[in-house]
C-alpha cells in the first residue's frame, strides 16, 4: 500500500518546483515612444520612461543601449521589487539640426530579447510659441477664437470674420470648414499651411439668405485631417444677429420712441450640478413714449430657457423675464450662455443678457 506521507511529500516538492518555475519578473512601460517635439539646437533634451515590475520576482535591468552616440542613457541599477517602479532616461544632445528618431534597447531578466523604446523630435534654431495668440485648439490646430460671431448685422451687408490658425502638427495642413450653411462661405489663406506656420480661414456672411431678424445659430466643423468626421470635438458654433430695419420710421415715432430699461444685463447663477435647474427673474420696463415691442427673444444654446410675461409694453409698463438654466445641458454646449432680445427701441434694437454659471464637476 502506498504511504500517504510519501505521496504528500512528492506533491509538496512538485508544487514548490512549479511555483518556482513560473515566478518571473515582468516589465511594463508607461509608454514606449516619446515625442520631444521641437528641441533647440545644442540644448540637450531628456525623455524619461517609467517602468513597473508587474511580475512576482525582482526585475533587473542588465543593460540599456542607444542607437547612436548622440543619446546618453541612464536607468535604475538596483533590482526593482514586484509592484515597484523605476525609470529609464535618454538624453539627446541636439547637436544636429533636423528631425531625429532614436531607438533604445532595454535588456532585462523579464525577456530573452531586448525591448526597444524610441524618442523622436526636431532640432531647430527657434521654437515658435503660439499659445498666447492662439489659445484654442482642435486636434493639432491652434486657433485665436472658438466661435464665429456676426453681431449687429443689417440686411444687404456681407460681413467677414477671420479665424487665425497655427499648424502645430508635424505635417502640412489644409484647412476646411465642414457643414457650412447656405448663407456662409469660407476660404483658406493659404490653402495649405506648412507645419509650425500660420494661416487663416475667411468666413463671409450673405445676409440676403437669412430668413428672419434676430438670432440665427448653426454649428460648423473644422476638419483636422482629410476625411475627418463631424463631432463635438471639432465643432465651432456660429451665431448671427440680424437687426431690424429702422429706415422707414414715422416722424412721430422718431420723436416719441419707446425706451427699454432692464434691471440686470448680467445674471450670475453660480455653480449648478447636472440634475439641477435654476431660475432667475429680471424686470423689463418701458421708459419711453410709444409701445415697446419685444420682437424676438432667443437663447444661444440649449442650457437656457426663457419665459416672458408680455411682449408689448405700454409707456411705463413693466413685465418679467424668467430665465432658467438646465444643468443637464451645460456640458453639451460651447460658447457663453446668452439671451438675445430684439426690440423696436431704435437706441437698443439688440440686447444681450449674459448668464454666468458653472457646471459642478
Amino acid at each position: 500500500m502506498i504511504n500517504m506521507k510519501y505521496l504528500l511529500s512528492i506533491f509538496t516538492i512538485i508544487s514548490l518546483s512549479t511555483s518556482t518555475a513560473i515566478a518571473q519578473a515582468k516589465i511594463d512601460f508607461d509608454k514606449k515612444a516619446y515625442d520631444l517635439g521641437e528641441v533647440l539646437w545644442k540644448k540637450p533634451a531628456t525623455a524619461t520612461f517609467s517602468i513597473t515590475n508587474s511580475g512576482d520576482k525582482p526585475l533587473v535591468l542588465s543593460n540599456v543601449t542607444s542607437s547612436c552616440g548622440c543619446t546618453v542613457v541612464d536607468w535604475t541599477k538596483s533590482p526593482i521589487l514586484p509592484g515597484q517602479s523605476g525609470t529609464i532616461s535618454s538624453t539627446f544632445d541636439a547637436k544636429s539640426l533636423g528631425r531625429f528618431n532614436k531607438s533604445i534597447g532595454v535588456y532585462s531578466n523579464a525577456s530573452n530579447m531586448p525591448i526597444y523604446l524610441s524618442i523622436k523630435g526636431e532640432v531647430t534654431t527657434e521654437i515658435k510659441d503660439y499659445s498666447n495668440n492662439f489659445p484654442y485648439k482642435i486636434g493639432s490646430i491652434l486657433m485665436d477664437r472658438d466661435e464665429i460671431t456676426f453681431d449687429d448685422i443689417n440686411r444687404g451687408e456681407s460681413p467677414v470674420v477671420e479665424i487665425n490658425l497655427a499648424n502645430n502638427s508635424n505635417k502640412p495642413y489644409s484647412p476646411v470648414l465642414m457643414h457650412l450653411p447656405s448663407y456662409l462661405s469660407a476660404k483658406a489663406v493659404p490653402e495649405r499651411i506648412l507645419r509650425n506656420e500660420t494661416g487663416k480661414i475667411i468666413i463671409t456672411l450673405d445676409t440676403r439668405k437669412l430668413k428672419d431678424f434676430g438670432l440665427t445659430t448653426a454649428p460648423v466643423y473644422l476638419a483636422r485631417f482629410p476625411g475627418d468626421k463631424v463631432s463635438q470635438e471639432n465643432e465651432i458654433p456660429v451665431s448671427i444677429v440680424l437687426l431690424p430695419n429702422f429706415s422707414k420710421l414715422s416722424e412721430e415715432f422718431k420723436n416719441n420712441p419707446p425706451a427699454i430699461n432692464i434691471s440686470s444685463m448680467e445674471v450670475n447663477m453660480g455653480v449648478i450640478n447636472s440634475k439641477q435647474r435654476k431660475t432667475y427673474t429680471i424686470l423689463l420696463k418701458n421708459n419711453g413714449h410709444s409701445d415697446l415691442e419685444i420682437r424676438d427673444l432667443q437663447v444661444f444654446n440649449s442650457a437656457l430657457g426663457v419665459q416672458l410675461d408680455k411682449r408689448v409694453l405700454k409707456p411705463k409698463g413693466v413685465t418679467r423675464l424668467k430665465i432658467v438654466v438646465f444643468g443637464r445641458n451645460l456640458s453639451k454646449i460651447k460658447g457663453t450662455p446668452r439671451i438675445l432680445m430684439i426690440t423696436n427701441d431704435p437706441k437698443n434694437p439688440k440686447i444681450i443678457i449674459k448668464v454666468k454659471t458653472t457646471l459642478k464637476q
